[in-house]
């Protein structure tokens, strides 16, 4: 495994990555927006599945950074930091969790596509293509497909050839007067389990509060809650380098503690349901369309 491993970084994942890197390198040169956000975010993990114990708690720092290279690439990495830990020891060791460079394409702001490749969440390490159409102001289609193998820094050096294919496809309804979002999706998710998932989702001013329900032939079925709250501060600097909290913290609840039942990776550090998966300056859709966030402060004070 080990002689694999070595084999497939230096013939082809190393030069591939540094190919991408020198191309990216040299569009960014000449562009006027890029700069590097080093950002700062936590995790909190909760289970209780076990008699003898009521809650078992995990608890870890996510430091991360992004470079944005300019023509819509993007290079992003985060670290996970254990704190306090319950979950046992391979969960204790400070790791890589996430190396991805991606790039995104849209035309006439209603078709959207972002490829990505690298070390995603979950611990797979691959491909992954997102795709959106926005067919009109309240209706999108979306589509969601990766290639990965599993790869680990928990216990030491841990990877697998990419062999799995998982694949999502969905429809998105959006209802502006209220601003409320309903998703349905369905497909192979990442643990070669298949079924479909269904969220309403409101969204409030820096908040944005769902419920889900979901089915699939391993895990039959579950449903939750997830709450997405945006992280002040909401005006930044245009600096650069930029120092910041994590733009975002995540809740969710399951009523069944299934950790491998309609699962899949994200491919950003700071990836969340609200933002969704394209850079808002080019997507109005949805709560896109809402006042930002975030705010960047421009020389002499405007934004």
């Amino acid at each position: 495994m080990k002689s694999w491993i070595s084999r497939t970084m230096h013939r082809w994942i190393l030069p591939l990555c540094l190919s991408a890197l020198f191309v990216c390198t040299g569009r960014a040169q000449s562009a006027e927006n890029t700069r590097v956000d080093v950002f700062m975010g936590a995790e909190l993990h909760y289970r209780d599945i076990f008699h003898n114990k009521i809650y078992e708690v995990l608890v870890n720092l996510t430091p991360g950074v992004k470079w944005y290279m300019g023509n819509r690439w993007q290079l992003a990495g985060q670290v996970i930091v254990p704190v306090y830990n319950d979950y046992g020891d391979r969960y204790k060791k400070v790791r890589l969790n996430m190396a991805v460079l991606s790039k995104e394409w849209d035309w006439h702001r209603k078709h959207f596509l972002k490829v990505s490749g690298g070390l995603f969440a979950m611990e797979r390490y691959g491909l992954d293509v997102k795709w959106m159409y926005a067919a009109t102001d309240w209706l999108a289609l979306d589509a969601q497909a990766g290639w990965t193998g599993f790869c680990s820094m928990a216990a030491g050096w841990e990877c697998s050839p990419m062999e799995r294919l998982t694949a999502l496809a969905g429809v998105r309804a959006y209802l502006s007067g209220v601003n409320t979002e309903f998703r349905v999706r369905g497909g192979r998710f990442l643990y070669e389990d298949c079924g479909v998932q269904g969220e309403a989702m409101r969204h409030f001013r820096h908040c944005t509060v769902g419920v889900f329900a979901q089915y699939t032939d391993k895990g039959k079925e579950n449903f939750g809650f997830k709450v997405v709250m945006m992280i002040p501060p909401y005006k930044r600097s245009n600096r650069k380098v930029r120092f910041r909290p994590a733009s975002n913290f995540r809740l969710t609840y399951n009523q069944e503690a299934d950790a491998y039942a309609g699962k899949m990776y994200t491919t950003d550090p700071e990836e969340n349901e609200r933002e969704g998966w394209f850079d808002r300056s080019r997507s109005d859709w949805g709560a896109n369309g809402m006042t930002p966030d975030f705010t960047v402060r421009q020389k002499g004070g405007t934004e």
